[in-house]
């Protein structure tokens, strides 16, 4: 009855690790995500978090008005740009903010990062977020590029 047991053990987990779905891979460079976390790690994490994560309570105005650090996790909404306005508020930060829409006191980081850095920064946030919001901002990136 003991072997028994032990051989019931042995099949219902080779069945359960049979059925299990793959794991999907990630369609990033490991390299490119290293490179963006190194820049991340020195110029962004002070304000936006260490892990992603963004200011606490984001969605609120800072004292003077301007606006908080938001995540760039999947819980932010920066996936909700593409990657053109991504790279121009990361060159600009808040100066590009037309005047009466609000304020960011996000420094400039335009002559500071190469485009290749900026991009190794895009994909590092990339990276952490699940298909379906990677999808969504890839969608974004498209229409910015249509006419």
């Amino acid at each position: 009855m003991r072997y028994f047991s032990l051989l019931l053990i042995v099949l219902l987990t080779a069945a359960c690790q049979a059925t299990a779905p793959p794991k999907a891979e990630s369609p990033f460079d490991p390299a490119e995500i290293a490179e963006g976390k190194r820049v991340y790690d020195l110029y962004c994490a002070a304000c936006h978090g260490a892990n992603l994560e963004g200011e606490p309570e984001w969605k609120l105005p800072n004292p003077d008005g301007s606006f908080r650090a938001p995540p760039h996790d999947a819980s932010g909404h920066t996936w909700h740009h593409g990657d053109g306005l991504l790279t121009e508020i990361i060159k600009k930060g808040g100066a590009r903010i037309p005047p009466g829409l609000g304020s960011s006191n996000m420094p400039a980081y335009e002559g500071i990062l190469t485009d290749a850095e900026i991009a190794a920064v895009l994909t590092y946030f990339k990276s952490s977020w699940p298909p379906d919001i990677l999808a969504i901002q890839q969608e974004m990136t498209v229409r910015e590029q249509t006419p």
